[in-house]
């Protein structure tokens, strides 16, 4: 089972089976609140079923000290309550490289109303830049102030924590991670170049590892090879101090829009398993981020609507820093996992996608 144990050392995995990450020490005090936890089941086709579906879920709900989530029926009173609304990307905006009907009709409406938007994805393969040009590929104006990919929160958190310039970043990752790590001023190695590496298991080989390297940063990676798991293994294990720092632990990713690939967890997965090291997770359920954009945007929490796809980490990530919570079932989340007696984490709201706010204000009018 999920569970929404909240602290300041310990976040939820995003797998029922594998241990809790630590998060990162946050730039600014944690902003908490009491989580919403409790399960249900799926809406059974007999009125009977369904009554008995609604009763267990009251019963769990009380168990719990839970509210199940409410079918969100006036977009306008959860509009009119905030001021800014944090949208993940993939499953909420877009699905791959196809924009998912409405959207930009939705946030039109939105910032009509004054809203602050901004954009936060767990998606380390782009840079802040590289995801404004993805943005007006598909026709969206978003400013790149708006954007956070676990790619920039990696290298923010070294600058938070003013990591020695003299050192050096090991990175199994893609090109976003490169950029970012660039623009803020650290020496890197590795990344999709490390892609074409070849070990050739000789008697007696010996692999050399470069003992300045001061920090791995893992992040999704379509050219991981045991090159990479084996030289990221040695820093840590080896190089004394040496940080195990993870954009996120997605289970899976969109790729495409036909299919769920497997996600950076699993990238992730593979040097927890070598090293036995908890990584330091910057991406999302990690308050990390929600830390960053409350300093830097002035943002009191209970004025923001954390909108994703995903449980155990955009409603988690939106719960572990106060604010309200919408999920949406354009992505990986349907109304079944939601409702399954299995889940504890419970949003404070769901809705099919975020073109809902148009349909459900018109319906209200």
């Amino acid at each position: 089972m999920l569970l929404t144990r909240a602290s300041p050392t310990f976040l939820p995995s995003t797998s029922a089976t594998s241990p809790s990450p630590q998060t990162p020490a946050p730039l600014s005090p944690t902003f908490g609140r009491s989580h919403r936890r409790g399960g249900g089941l799926v809406s059974a086709s007999s009125p009977v079923a369904g009554q008995r579906s609604a009763a267990r879920r009251s019963v769990m709900a009380a168990a719990s000290g839970a509210v199940p989530a409410a079918k969100l029926e006036d977009a306008d009173a959860l509009i009119d309550s905030v001021e800014t609304f944090i949208f993940d990307c993939d499953g909420v905006i877009w699905k791959g490289d196809k924009l998912i009907d409405g959207v930009p009709e939705t946030l039109d409406m939105l910032r009509s109303k004054g809203k602050r938007l901004v954009f936060v994805t767990n998606n380390s393969t782009k840079s802040r830049k590289q995801y404004g040009k993805k943005f007006e590929t598909l026709g969206l104006n978003v400013n790149e102030e708006e954007i956070f990919a676990s790619s920039f929160a990696a290298a923010a958190y070294l600058q938070s924590i003013d990591f020695p310039k003299d050192k050096k970043v090991y990175v199994i990752g893609e090109d976003g991670i490169l950029k970012e790590l660039e623009l803020a001023g650290f020496q890197y190695l590795g990344g999709p170049s490390d892609g074409d590496e070849k070990i050739e298991l000789k008697p007696g080989f010996y692999m050399e590892h470069d003992k300045d390297v001061g920090a791995v940063v893992v992040g999704f990676d379509r050219y991981f090879n045991y090159y990479k798991v084996q030289y990221g293994t040695l820093c840590i294990r080896e190089n004394p101090g040496c940080l195990f720092i993870a954009t996120n632990r997605d289970a899976v990713t969109h790729l495409t829009d036909a299919q769920e690939w497997a996600g950076g967890g699993s990238m992730v997965g593979a040097i927890l398993g070598s090293t036995k090291q908890e990584p330091l997770v910057v991406g999302k359920p990690s308050t990390f981020m929600m830390d960053y954009l409350a300093k830097k945007f002035g943002i009191t929490t209970s004025q923001i609507c954390m909108v994703g796809d995903r449980l155990d980490t955009d409603i988690l990530f939106g719960q572990n820093g106060g604010c309200k919570t919408l999920l949406v079932l354009s992505g990986v989340t349907s109304l079944q996992m939601l409702q399954s007696p299995d889940n504890s984490i419970q949003p404070d709201f769901y809705t099919n996608q975020i073109s809902d706010f148009l349909t459900l204000k018109a319906a209200t009018v």
